[in-house]
């Protein structure tokens, strides 16, 4: 009964889809630096011009070249726009 018990709790946990990172894209014409802070750790990321980024799978917090600091889940889509950023 017990075991029983326990396999209905564990199923729905074992069947919860996975984080995700956030997609970060650059639409601005220059490389841009984001400062990304995850678990304690400060790092910076370069971005270049078009390119995109996977960043922050646990979560963590962004900011921007703007100077803006926001907070992330992992499974945002971001768009750097003139260096700031619309998350979508």
């Amino acid at each position: 009964m017990m075991a029983r018990f326990a396999a209905v709790l564990l199923v729905p946990l074992l069947a919860a889809p996975a984080a995700e990172a956030a997609s970060i894209t650059n639409t601005d014409p220059a490389a841009v630096v984001l400062v990304i802070t995850e678990s304690g750790q400060r790092v910076e990321v370069v971005v270049d011009a078009g390119a995109s980024e996977s960043l922050c799978p646990s979560g963590c917090f962004m900011t921007t070249p703007d100077g803006d600091r926001i907070g992330l889940d992992g499974g945002e889509t971001i768009d750097i726009v003139k260096g700031s950023a619309v998350v979508k």
